[in-house]
């Protein structure tokens, strides 16, 4: 009887091993079969390191400032040159504009002392000419009016080319009273083989109302070979 019994059990224990091992399988077939679950998305902030991290909103906003920097100091640059450019060009012309009004005023101011200093009415002027100039080198000339000297000018080689070149030089401009009057000049120079030479010439003129202009006149006498200097009265 007890073998019976022991054969039983174990008859009735192998349909339970089985269900379960069959159990097992189905759970492990179900489990194989399953997709797996998607893993959540790992966090940027984690994975990357904190040197390598975004830069700061901040540092964001001031990125494009710096870098649009240079470019509005070469647009600065590029405004300010033909402004400077331009205000110099002003400048120039404002300082030339000075000058000639300068100039002018000077005329003017020459004109008006003439007028004062030597009313039209009294004023003699006396001017001085070299023609060709072959026989004599001016150096001086003294000009006396009524047997009193008033004016003795010495020149200068850069002068005395000036008149060879037809150059024409007011030597004098006193005030004489109307009436008679006589001019003596003496011319003093080097003349015919650089030897020195001193002549003289004289003119009564008279005097009107109006102004009084003389001419110093030197010239080159081609027969004599020798200077010839005369006072010529612009009437």
């Amino acid at each position: 009887m007890t073998p019976y019994f022991r054969n039983t059990r174990s008859m009735n224990t192998l349909p339970r091993f089985l269900f379960a091992m069959s159990a097992c399988l189905l759970i492990g077939v179900v489990y194989a079969q399953e997709p797996a679950a998607p893993k959540p998305p790992a966090d940027p902030a984690a994975q990357t390191p904190p040197a390598a991290q975004a830069p700061a909103p901040s540092e964001q906003a001031e990125a494009p400032a710096s870098g649009a920097a240079p470019a509005d100091a070469q647009a600065a640059q590029s405004t300010e040159g033909p402004a400077d450019a331009n205000g110099t060009r002003a400048l120039d012309q404002q300082i030339q504009d000075l000058k000639k009004d300068v100039v002018d005023l000077n005329k003017d101011l020459f004109v008006l002392e003439e007028e004062l200093l030597f009313p039209a009415n009294t004023q003699v002027a006396v001017f001085v000419s070299v023609d060709v100039g072959d026989f004599f080198a001016l150096d001086s000339v003294t000009l006396k009016i009524d047997n009193r000297d008033v004016m003795n000018y010495l020149y200068t080689p850069r002068e005395t080319a000036a008149l060879l070149k037809g150059g024409v030089q007011r030597l004098y401009v006193g005030n004489l009273k109307a009436g008679e009057h006589e001019l003596v000049a003496f011319f003093n120079g080097k003349g015919p083989h650089d030897r020195a030479y001193r002549r003289g010439a004289n003119l009564k003129f008279e005097k009107g109302v109006g102004a009084k202009y003389l001419e110093l006149k030197v010239t080159d006498h081609a027969h004599s070979q020798e200077p010839e200097f005369e006072i010529k009265d612009w009437e």
